[in-house]
Parts: structure tokens; C-alpha cells; sequence
């Protein structure tokens, strides 16, 4: 038998059963999943920086107008859903540190309440886009802004074109990233499942380690969502 063939064999004797087949070893593989990720990710943050632009340069022009109708959204309930974010980010890293470290249990724990914690983010955003509706914020043909005072200025009222366009990107944007919230519990409810039937271990926990950087990327979209929308002009 050649060395050639010999080499072969105790190769797949080593062959890890979760290495794809293209792939040498499972670092390489590792890699290859992370640098998937991160050319993803850039391509979220060219999408939603597109947003950005869009916001800061109407900000910049209708700047009163965008104060007045940002005064208008709960800032307590977006607070709220910032606090619970961050606190789903301190639960995704234990989930990697668990799968890391053989801790099944608590590995399946903090998928749990990763999951309930964005689940808790969507039914706050949900019962705010239901006051936005009863209060006639949704832009369209029943859109109404009437008679609202600019911050700073009582004696000047804002213009509700300008208000329907805060109205329109407040609800783009922060309805993209609920979109993407929720495309992220579908990623963690398989994760959940394949955890749950022992498939991670400390030599190969890659996906959980992929979901974690997209749930963070998530949770910092929204970092930067919440002071964008909720907290211009609210000093007194």
C-alpha cells in the first residue's frame, strides 16, 4: 500500500463527521463560515447605512419638524426595548461560551432566553406601531399631524409633509430591523433544536458562534436606531 493511500486513510480516520468535505481541517472551515459572515454583515451595514444617510439629510433640512414628530414616539418603551436588547447580547454570549466550554445545559438556557428576549423587543414594537396607528402617524392618505408645536418654538407649528417623512423612515427602518429580529429567532429556534439534540461541542460550535454575530449586528442597528428617533430634542 502506497504512503500516498495510507495518508488518506488516517485522514478519515481524523474527519471530523461535522467537516465538510472541501475543507482540510476545521479551522479552515471555521474561517471560511466567519469571513462568510462578515462580508454579510458589510453588505447589512451598506443597507442600512443607505437609511442613515437618508435620515441625517432630511434631519438636516426639515430639523424642527423631525424634533416635533420624534416627540410624539414613547421614548420610555424604546428605552425599554434597548435595555432588553442588550441584555439578549449578554445571553448570546454566554450561549458561545457554553458551547465552548460542554455546558449543554446552560447552553440551552441562554438560546431560551434569547429567544423570549426578542420575542419581548417585537411585542414592545408591536404595541408601539399600534399607537402610531391610532394616532394617524402611519403615512398615507389618513396621515395627521395638526397643530404641533416645533420643540423650542411654541409659536411655530411643524409642517406635516416634513412630519409624514420622519413618519415614513421611522417606520422603514425600525421595521427592517424588526424583520431582521425576527429572521433571527427563526436562526436560534434551529440552533435551539440541533443544540438540544447535542449536535455542538467544544471542537465544533461554529454556528453558534456565526448567529452570535448576527444577533449582535442586530442589537447594534438598533443602538444606533434608538437615539436617531426616540431622543432628538427631548431637553427641555
Amino acid at each position: 500500500m502506497s504512503d500516498s493511500t495510507l495518508i488518506g486513510l488516517h485522514h478519515q480516520e481524523e474527519h471530523h463527521p461535522e467537516l465538510l468535505h472541501h475543507f482540510a481541517e476545521a479551522q479552515q472551515q471555521r474561517d471560511a463560515a466567519s469571513l462568510g459572515m462578515w462580508i454579510f454583515l458589510g453588505t447589512e451595514v451598506m443597507f442600512f447605512g443607505g437609511l442613515f444617510c437618508a435620515y441625517l439629510i432630511y434631519r438636516r433640512a426639515y430639523f424642527g419638524d423631525f424634533g416635533a414628530a420624534s416627540k410624539s414616539i414613547n421614548a420610555t418603551l424604546g428605552a425599554t426595548n434597548t435595555a432588553v436588547l442588550i441584555c439578549s447580547s449578554l445571553t448570546v454570549v454566554l450561549a458561545v461560551w457554553a458551547a465552548q466550554t460542554a455546558r449543554r445545559s446552560l447552553l440551552l438556557i441562554s438560546l431560551v432566553i434569547t429567544m423570549l428576549l426578542g420575542l419581548v423587543f417585537l411585542g414592545i414594537k408591536a404595541d408601539e406601531y399600534k399607537d402610531k396607528f391610532e394616532e394617524h402617524h402611519v403615512p398615507g392618505a389618513s396621515f395627521s399631524f395638526d397643530h404641533v408645536p416645533i420643540p423650542g418654538h411654541p409659536d411655530q407649528y411643524a409642517n406635516p409633509r416634513h412630519a409624514e417623512i420622519f413618519f415614513a423612515l421611522y417606520f422603514i427602518m425600525t421595521g427592517l430591523h424588526a424583520l431582521h429580529m425576527i429572521i433571527g429567532l427563526g436562526l436560534f429556534a434551529w440552533l435551539l433544536f440541533m443544540a438540544w439534540k447535542g449536535h455542538f461541542t467544544p471542537e465544533y460550535h461554529t454556528p453558534i458562534e456565526i448567529g452570535g454575530l448576527y444577533w449582535h449586528f442586530v442589537d447594534i442597528v438598533w443602538i444606533y436606531l434608538f437615539p436617531l428617533l426616540y431622543l432628538i430634542d427631548r431637553h427641555p
